[in-house]
Protein backbone atom coordinates (compact mmCIF):
# COMPACT_ATOMS: atom_id res chain seq x y z
CA UNK A 1 0.00 0.00 0.00
CA UNK A 2 1.31 3.45 -0.93
CA UNK A 3 1.97 6.02 1.71
CA UNK A 4 -0.80 8.15 0.25
CA UNK A 5 -3.26 5.28 0.49
CA UNK A 6 -2.08 4.47 3.96
CA UNK A 7 -2.39 8.10 4.97
CA UNK A 8 -5.90 8.22 3.52
CA UNK A 9 -6.90 5.14 5.51
CA UNK A 10 -5.47 6.56 8.69
CA UNK A 11 -7.25 9.85 8.13
CA UNK A 12 -10.62 8.11 8.19
CA UNK A 13 -9.55 5.91 11.07
CA UNK A 14 -8.84 8.93 13.26
CA UNK A 15 -11.22 11.47 11.75
CA UNK A 16 -14.40 9.42 11.35
CA UNK A 17 -15.97 10.91 14.48
CA UNK A 18 -15.54 14.45 13.19
CA UNK A 19 -17.06 13.45 9.84
CA UNK A 20 -20.03 11.77 11.54
CA UNK A 21 -20.69 14.74 13.81
CA UNK A 22 -20.36 17.11 10.86
CA UNK A 23 -22.74 15.01 8.77
CA UNK A 24 -25.42 15.12 11.45
CA UNK A 25 -24.78 18.79 12.17
CA UNK A 26 -25.04 19.84 8.53
CA UNK A 27 -27.82 17.39 7.63
CA UNK A 28 -30.02 18.56 10.50
CA UNK A 29 -28.95 22.19 10.31
CA UNK A 30 -30.13 25.44 8.84
CA UNK A 31 -29.02 24.63 5.34
CA UNK A 32 -31.38 21.70 4.56
CA UNK A 33 -34.19 21.50 7.13
CA UNK A 34 -36.05 24.81 6.56
CA UNK A 35 -35.28 24.70 2.86
CA UNK A 36 -36.47 21.14 2.19
CA UNK A 37 -39.57 21.25 4.39
CA UNK A 38 -41.10 24.62 3.56
CA UNK A 39 -42.82 23.12 0.52
CA UNK A 40 -44.50 20.48 2.69
CA UNK A 41 -45.77 23.10 5.16
CA UNK A 42 -46.91 25.49 2.41
CA UNK A 43 -50.21 23.67 1.80
CA UNK A 44 -51.35 23.48 5.44
CA UNK A 45 -50.28 27.08 6.12
CA UNK A 46 -52.11 28.31 3.05
CA UNK A 47 -55.24 26.37 4.04
CA UNK A 48 -55.28 27.63 7.64
CA UNK A 49 -54.20 31.24 7.17
CA UNK A 50 -55.10 31.93 3.52
CA UNK A 51 -51.51 32.72 2.57
CA UNK A 52 -50.50 32.41 -1.09
CA UNK A 53 -47.62 30.24 -2.29
CA UNK A 54 -45.55 33.30 -3.15
CA UNK A 55 -46.08 34.80 0.31
CA UNK A 56 -44.88 31.62 2.01
CA UNK A 57 -41.86 31.23 -0.25
CA UNK A 58 -40.97 34.88 0.41
CA UNK A 59 -39.66 33.60 3.75
CA UNK A 60 -36.63 32.17 1.96
CA UNK A 61 -35.26 35.56 0.82
CA UNK A 62 -35.57 36.64 4.45
CA UNK A 63 -33.53 33.60 5.45
CA UNK A 64 -31.09 34.64 2.75
CA UNK A 65 -30.83 38.17 4.11
CA UNK A 66 -30.02 36.79 7.53
CA UNK A 67 -27.47 34.40 6.07
CA UNK A 68 -25.81 37.20 4.10
CA UNK A 69 -25.23 39.05 7.35
CA UNK A 70 -24.50 36.14 9.64
CA UNK A 71 -22.46 33.73 7.50
CA UNK A 72 -19.30 35.91 7.33
CA UNK A 73 -19.70 36.96 10.96
CA UNK A 74 -20.18 33.36 12.08
CA UNK A 75 -17.11 32.34 10.12
CA UNK A 76 -15.03 35.06 11.76
CA UNK A 77 -16.26 34.04 15.23
CA UNK A 78 -15.51 30.38 14.49
CA UNK A 79 -11.97 31.20 13.32
CA UNK A 80 -11.39 33.27 16.44
CA UNK A 81 -13.11 31.27 19.17
CA UNK A 82 -13.31 27.74 17.74
CA UNK A 83 -15.85 25.89 15.65
CA UNK A 84 -16.96 23.50 18.41
CA UNK A 85 -18.27 26.25 20.67
CA UNK A 86 -20.05 28.04 17.83
CA UNK A 87 -21.60 24.89 16.35
CA UNK A 88 -22.93 23.40 19.59
CA UNK A 89 -24.50 26.66 20.73
CA UNK A 90 -26.14 27.21 17.37
CA UNK A 91 -27.60 23.68 17.27
CA UNK A 92 -29.62 24.41 20.41
CA UNK A 93 -30.80 27.84 19.25
CA UNK A 94 -31.68 26.61 15.77
CA UNK A 95 -33.84 23.81 17.22
CA UNK A 96 -35.77 26.26 19.37
CA UNK A 97 -36.33 28.57 16.39
CA UNK A 98 -37.72 25.75 14.24
CA UNK A 99 -40.12 24.74 17.01
CA UNK A 100 -41.14 28.38 17.27
CA UNK A 101 -43.06 28.10 13.99
CA UNK A 102 -45.62 25.99 15.85
CA UNK A 103 -46.73 29.17 17.66
CA UNK A 104 -47.87 30.81 14.42
CA UNK A 105 -50.94 33.03 14.75
CA UNK A 106 -51.60 33.84 11.11
CA UNK A 107 -49.45 36.96 11.16
CA UNK A 108 -47.08 37.03 8.20
CA UNK A 109 -44.89 39.53 10.04
CA UNK A 110 -44.33 37.10 12.91
CA UNK A 111 -43.79 34.27 10.43
CA UNK A 112 -41.09 36.27 8.65
CA UNK A 113 -39.54 37.38 11.95
CA UNK A 114 -39.15 33.75 12.99
CA UNK A 115 -37.36 33.03 9.72
CA UNK A 116 -34.97 35.88 10.47
CA UNK A 117 -34.31 34.38 13.91
CA UNK A 118 -33.58 31.02 12.27
CA UNK A 119 -30.94 32.72 10.13
CA UNK A 120 -29.36 34.74 12.92
CA UNK A 121 -29.28 32.05 15.59
CA UNK A 122 -28.87 29.00 13.37
CA UNK A 123 -25.99 30.21 11.18
CA UNK A 124 -23.53 28.19 13.25
CA UNK A 125 -25.13 24.99 11.93
CA UNK A 126 -24.19 25.88 8.35
CA UNK A 127 -21.32 23.98 6.66
CA UNK A 128 -19.07 26.95 7.50
CA UNK A 129 -18.30 25.56 10.95
CA UNK A 130 -18.46 21.82 10.43
CA UNK A 131 -16.35 21.67 7.25
CA UNK A 132 -13.55 23.69 8.83
CA UNK A 133 -12.77 20.83 11.19
CA UNK A 134 -13.19 18.19 8.45
CA UNK A 135 -10.79 20.05 6.16
CA UNK A 136 -8.16 20.19 8.90
CA UNK A 137 -8.40 16.48 9.75
CA UNK A 138 -8.12 15.33 6.12
CA UNK A 139 -5.53 15.96 3.44
CA UNK A 140 -5.29 13.11 0.89
CA UNK A 141 -9.01 12.29 0.83
CA UNK A 142 -10.42 15.68 1.70
CA UNK A 143 -12.97 15.61 -1.12
CA UNK A 144 -14.39 12.26 -0.07
CA UNK A 145 -14.41 13.26 3.60
CA UNK A 146 -16.35 16.42 2.70
CA UNK A 147 -18.70 14.31 0.60
CA UNK A 148 -19.44 12.08 3.59
CA UNK A 149 -19.80 15.09 5.88
CA UNK A 150 -22.29 16.74 3.53
CA UNK A 151 -24.11 13.62 2.37
CA UNK A 152 -26.61 13.80 5.21
CA UNK A 153 -28.21 16.88 3.67
CA UNK A 154 -29.63 14.56 1.02
CA UNK A 155 -30.66 11.84 3.46
CA UNK A 156 -32.29 14.15 5.97
CA UNK A 157 -33.63 16.44 3.26
CA UNK A 158 -35.52 13.56 1.65
CA UNK A 159 -36.70 12.03 4.90
CA UNK A 160 -37.53 15.34 6.56
CA UNK A 161 -40.06 15.93 3.79
CA UNK A 162 -41.64 12.53 4.39
CA UNK A 163 -41.44 12.85 8.18
CA UNK A 164 -43.02 16.32 8.12
CA UNK A 165 -45.76 15.14 5.76
CA UNK A 166 -46.54 12.18 8.04
CA UNK A 167 -46.64 14.37 11.14
CA UNK A 168 -48.91 16.88 9.40
CA UNK A 169 -51.36 14.21 8.32
CA UNK A 170 -51.33 12.47 11.70
CA UNK A 171 -51.07 15.36 14.18
CA UNK A 172 -51.24 18.66 12.30
CA UNK A 173 -48.70 21.18 11.11
CA UNK A 174 -47.96 22.64 14.55
CA UNK A 175 -46.87 19.29 15.95
CA UNK A 176 -44.92 18.71 12.73
CA UNK A 177 -42.86 21.84 13.31
CA UNK A 178 -42.08 20.71 16.85
CA UNK A 179 -41.06 17.28 15.56
CA UNK A 180 -38.77 18.78 12.92
CA UNK A 181 -37.29 21.20 15.45
CA UNK A 182 -36.49 18.42 17.91
CA UNK A 183 -34.32 16.51 15.42
CA UNK A 184 -31.11 18.58 15.83
CA UNK A 185 -31.57 18.72 19.59
CA UNK A 186 -31.94 14.98 20.17
CA UNK A 187 -29.70 13.65 17.37
CA UNK A 188 -27.00 16.18 16.50
CA UNK A 189 -26.25 17.69 19.89
CA UNK A 190 -25.21 14.55 21.83
CA UNK A 191 -23.11 13.17 18.97
CA UNK A 192 -21.39 16.49 18.29
CA UNK A 193 -20.76 17.05 21.99
CA UNK A 194 -18.92 13.74 22.14
CA UNK A 195 -17.13 13.60 18.78
CA UNK A 196 -16.77 17.03 17.18
CA UNK A 197 -13.31 18.43 17.94
CA UNK A 198 -10.87 20.35 15.75
CA UNK A 199 -7.25 19.26 15.36
CA UNK A 200 -5.98 21.92 17.77
CA UNK A 201 -8.27 20.76 20.59
CA UNK A 202 -6.05 19.52 23.47
CA UNK A 203 -8.39 16.57 24.05
CA UNK A 204 -7.44 15.03 20.68
CA UNK A 205 -3.72 15.88 20.75
CA UNK A 206 -2.75 12.21 21.10
CA UNK A 207 -4.91 11.16 18.13
CA UNK A 208 -3.45 13.93 15.98
CA UNK A 209 0.09 12.91 16.91
CA UNK A 210 -0.60 9.26 16.08
CA UNK A 211 -2.16 10.16 12.74
CA UNK A 212 0.76 12.34 11.69
CA UNK A 213 3.27 9.74 12.87
CA UNK A 214 1.71 7.13 10.62
CA UNK A 215 3.48 8.16 7.44
CA UNK A 216 1.55 11.24 6.37
CA UNK A 217 2.96 14.41 7.96
CA UNK A 218 0.39 16.56 6.12
CA UNK A 219 -2.53 14.87 7.91
CA UNK A 220 -4.27 16.92 10.60
CA UNK A 221 -1.87 19.77 9.90
CA UNK A 222 -2.85 23.31 10.84
CA UNK A 223 -1.71 24.96 7.59
CA UNK A 224 -1.35 28.54 6.57
CA UNK A 225 -3.41 30.42 4.09
CA UNK A 226 -4.74 33.81 3.07
CA UNK A 227 -6.37 36.26 5.41
CA UNK A 228 -9.95 37.29 4.73
CA UNK A 229 -8.65 40.67 3.58
CA UNK A 230 -6.25 39.11 1.09
CA UNK A 231 -8.97 36.79 -0.19
CA UNK A 232 -11.30 39.72 -0.82
CA UNK A 233 -8.61 41.30 -2.99
CA UNK A 234 -8.15 38.10 -5.01
CA UNK A 235 -9.97 37.73 -8.32
CA UNK A 236 -10.62 34.05 -7.66
CA UNK A 237 -12.80 34.95 -4.68
CA UNK A 238 -14.99 37.14 -6.87
CA UNK A 239 -15.11 34.55 -9.63
CA UNK A 240 -16.43 32.02 -7.12
CA UNK A 241 -18.81 34.60 -5.69
CA UNK A 242 -20.19 35.25 -9.16
CA UNK A 243 -20.43 31.56 -10.12
CA UNK A 244 -22.33 30.44 -7.06
CA UNK A 245 -25.12 33.03 -7.39
CA UNK A 246 -26.63 31.65 -10.66
CA UNK A 247 -25.83 28.07 -9.64
CA UNK A 248 -27.57 28.36 -6.28
CA UNK A 249 -30.49 30.24 -7.87
CA UNK A 250 -30.97 27.48 -10.45
CA UNK A 251 -30.55 24.69 -7.90
CA UNK A 252 -32.49 26.34 -5.11
CA UNK A 253 -35.42 27.64 -7.15
CA UNK A 254 -37.08 24.31 -7.95
CA UNK A 255 -36.35 22.30 -4.78
CA UNK A 256 -38.81 23.86 -2.29
CA UNK A 257 -41.39 24.06 -5.09
CA UNK A 258 -41.09 20.44 -6.22
CA UNK A 259 -44.41 19.38 -4.73
CA UNK A 260 -46.13 22.25 -6.54
CA UNK A 261 -44.17 21.57 -9.75
CA UNK A 262 -45.23 17.91 -9.74
CA UNK A 263 -48.82 18.94 -9.04
CA UNK A 264 -48.74 21.37 -11.96
CA UNK A 265 -47.62 18.47 -14.17
CA UNK A 266 -50.71 16.48 -13.15
CA UNK A 267 -49.34 14.21 -10.42
CA UNK A 268 -51.38 13.48 -7.27
CA UNK A 269 -50.38 15.04 -3.96
CA UNK A 270 -49.07 11.69 -2.69
CA UNK A 271 -46.98 11.12 -5.82
CA UNK A 272 -45.78 14.72 -5.65
CA UNK A 273 -44.36 14.26 -2.14
CA UNK A 274 -42.64 10.99 -3.11
CA UNK A 275 -41.20 12.55 -6.27
CA UNK A 276 -39.98 15.56 -4.31
CA UNK A 277 -38.27 13.28 -1.80
CA UNK A 278 -36.13 11.84 -4.61
CA UNK A 279 -34.12 15.04 -4.63
CA UNK A 280 -32.62 14.10 -1.28
CA UNK A 281 -31.50 10.66 -2.37
CA UNK A 282 -29.92 12.02 -5.54
CA UNK A 283 -28.09 14.60 -3.42
CA UNK A 284 -26.56 11.69 -1.48
CA UNK A 285 -25.22 10.14 -4.65
CA UNK A 286 -24.06 13.50 -6.00
CA UNK A 287 -22.17 14.27 -2.77
CA UNK A 288 -20.27 10.97 -2.73
CA UNK A 289 -19.59 10.88 -6.46
CA UNK A 290 -18.45 14.50 -6.47
CA UNK A 291 -16.18 13.97 -3.45
CA UNK A 292 -14.62 10.88 -5.00
CA UNK A 293 -14.04 12.68 -8.32
CA UNK A 294 -12.47 15.86 -6.95
CA UNK A 295 -9.93 13.82 -4.99
CA UNK A 296 -8.74 12.37 -8.31
CA UNK A 297 -9.26 15.10 -10.88
CA UNK A 298 -9.16 18.86 -11.01
CA UNK A 299 -12.17 20.05 -9.01
CA UNK A 300 -13.24 23.00 -11.23
CA UNK A 301 -13.38 20.67 -14.25
CA UNK A 302 -15.47 18.11 -12.37
CA UNK A 303 -17.76 20.87 -11.16
CA UNK A 304 -18.20 22.39 -14.62
CA UNK A 305 -19.49 19.06 -15.92
CA UNK A 306 -21.67 18.09 -12.96
CA UNK A 307 -23.23 21.55 -12.68
CA UNK A 308 -23.95 21.82 -16.41
CA UNK A 309 -25.85 18.53 -16.71
CA UNK A 310 -28.92 19.72 -14.76
CA UNK A 311 -29.62 22.18 -17.59
CA UNK A 312 -30.90 19.09 -19.42
CA UNK A 313 -33.29 18.39 -16.56
CA UNK A 314 -34.64 21.93 -16.76
CA UNK A 315 -35.41 21.49 -20.47
CA UNK A 316 -37.14 18.17 -19.74
CA UNK A 317 -39.27 19.72 -16.99
CA UNK A 318 -40.59 22.28 -19.49
CA UNK A 319 -42.26 19.51 -21.48
CA UNK A 320 -45.98 18.64 -21.12
CA UNK A 321 -47.41 15.23 -20.20
CA UNK A 322 -44.38 13.93 -18.32
CA UNK A 323 -44.46 10.31 -17.25
CA UNK A 324 -43.56 9.32 -13.70
CA UNK A 325 -40.14 7.83 -14.67
CA UNK A 326 -39.18 10.88 -16.74
CA UNK A 327 -40.22 13.25 -13.95
CA UNK A 328 -38.25 11.19 -11.46
CA UNK A 329 -35.15 11.17 -13.69
CA UNK A 330 -35.25 14.95 -14.11
CA UNK A 331 -35.51 15.47 -10.35
CA UNK A 332 -32.59 13.11 -9.77
CA UNK A 333 -30.47 15.07 -12.24
CA UNK A 334 -31.28 18.29 -10.39
CA UNK A 335 -30.23 16.52 -7.20
CA UNK A 336 -26.77 15.84 -8.62
CA UNK A 337 -26.20 19.60 -8.80
CA UNK A 338 -27.54 20.11 -5.30
CA UNK A 339 -25.22 17.30 -4.23
CA UNK A 340 -21.99 18.85 -5.40
CA UNK A 341 -22.28 22.55 -4.61
CA UNK A 342 -21.57 22.64 -0.84
CA UNK A 343 -18.62 20.26 -0.80
CA UNK A 344 -17.27 21.92 -3.94
CA UNK A 345 -17.31 25.31 -2.23
CA UNK A 346 -15.63 23.92 0.88
CA UNK A 347 -12.99 22.12 -1.19
CA UNK A 348 -12.23 25.09 -3.43
CA UNK A 349 -11.87 27.47 -0.48
CA UNK A 350 -9.38 25.12 1.18
CA UNK A 351 -7.35 24.63 -2.04
CA UNK A 352 -7.29 28.22 -3.30
CA UNK A 353 -7.29 30.20 -0.04
CA UNK A 354 -5.94 27.83 2.62
CA UNK A 355 -7.15 27.28 6.17
CA UNK A 356 -5.87 30.30 8.09
CA UNK A 357 -9.16 32.20 7.72
CA UNK A 358 -11.15 29.36 6.16
CA UNK A 359 -14.43 29.89 8.02
CA UNK A 360 -14.50 33.63 7.39
CA UNK A 361 -13.74 33.19 3.67
CA UNK A 362 -16.21 30.31 3.33
CA UNK A 363 -18.81 32.35 5.22
CA UNK A 364 -18.35 35.30 2.90
CA UNK A 365 -18.77 33.11 -0.18
CA UNK A 366 -21.71 31.34 1.44
CA UNK A 367 -23.45 34.69 1.59
CA UNK A 368 -23.40 34.84 -2.22
CA UNK A 369 -24.58 31.25 -2.42
CA UNK A 370 -27.41 32.02 0.00
CA UNK A 371 -28.39 35.03 -2.11
CA UNK A 372 -29.18 32.85 -5.09
CA UNK A 373 -30.66 30.00 -3.05
CA UNK A 374 -32.93 32.39 -1.19
CA UNK A 375 -34.18 34.38 -4.18
CA UNK A 376 -34.68 31.37 -6.46
CA UNK A 377 -37.64 29.68 -4.69
CA UNK A 378 -39.59 32.93 -4.29
CA UNK A 379 -39.03 33.80 -7.95
CA UNK A 380 -40.16 30.32 -9.03
CA UNK A 381 -43.24 30.71 -6.82
CA UNK A 382 -44.07 34.11 -8.29
CA UNK A 383 -43.72 32.78 -11.83
CA UNK A 384 -46.23 30.06 -11.03
CA UNK A 385 -48.63 32.48 -9.34
CA UNK A 386 -48.48 34.77 -12.37
CA UNK A 387 -48.67 32.20 -15.18
CA UNK A 388 -49.85 28.92 -13.64
CA UNK A 389 -46.71 27.24 -15.02
CA UNK A 390 -43.04 26.78 -14.15
CA UNK A 391 -41.93 26.37 -17.77
CA UNK A 392 -40.41 29.85 -18.20
CA UNK A 393 -38.63 29.54 -14.84
CA UNK A 394 -37.01 26.28 -15.92
CA UNK A 395 -35.83 27.88 -19.16
CA UNK A 396 -34.07 30.61 -17.19
CA UNK A 397 -32.61 28.03 -14.78
CA UNK A 398 -31.11 26.04 -17.68
CA UNK A 399 -29.20 29.12 -18.83
CA UNK A 400 -28.08 29.96 -15.28
CA UNK A 401 -26.59 26.50 -14.72
CA UNK A 402 -24.29 27.00 -17.69
CA UNK A 403 -23.55 30.65 -16.80
CA UNK A 404 -22.36 29.63 -13.35
CA UNK A 405 -20.60 26.35 -14.11
CA UNK A 406 -18.40 27.18 -17.08
CA UNK A 407 -16.49 30.15 -15.53
CA UNK A 408 -15.11 27.78 -12.88
CA UNK A 409 -12.73 26.52 -15.56
CA UNK A 410 -10.80 29.82 -15.20
CA UNK A 411 -9.65 29.13 -11.63
CA UNK A 412 -6.31 27.60 -12.59
CA UNK A 413 -4.03 25.32 -10.58
CA UNK A 414 -4.47 24.74 -6.86
CA UNK A 415 -2.38 26.83 -4.50
CA UNK A 416 -0.19 25.45 -1.73
CA UNK A 417 0.28 27.18 1.60
CA UNK A 418 3.13 26.92 4.05
CA UNK A 419 2.62 26.78 7.82
CA UNK A 420 1.53 30.07 9.44
CA UNK A 421 5.11 31.12 10.11
CA UNK A 422 5.90 31.33 6.40
CA UNK A 423 4.37 33.10 3.45
CA UNK A 424 2.19 31.23 0.95
CA UNK A 425 3.95 29.93 -2.11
Amino acid sequence: MSSASSGSYREFRYGWGVVLAAALGIGLGMSPLPFYTIGVFAGPLSKEFGWQQGQIMAALPILTLGALVMAPLTGWIADRFGVRRVALTSVVLFSLCMMGFALGTGSLKLFYLNWLLVAFLGAGTLPITWTRAVNRWFHDRRGLALGFALVATGFFGANAKLFANWLIEAYGWRTAYIGIGLLPLVITLPVAWWLFRDVDDPKVADKVAELRAGGNPDAALVPGGMTIGAALRDWRFWLLAYAFVPISFAVGGPIPNLESIAGAKGFSSGDAVVLASLIGYSVIFGRLLGGWLIDRWWAPGVAAVMLSLPAIACVVLQQPNLTYPVMAAAIVLLGFAAGVEYDLMAYLVSRYFGMANYAAIYGSLYGFFALGAGLGPAWFGKQFSATGSYDYAFGVAAVLFLAGALPLLLLGAYRTFAPPSAAPK
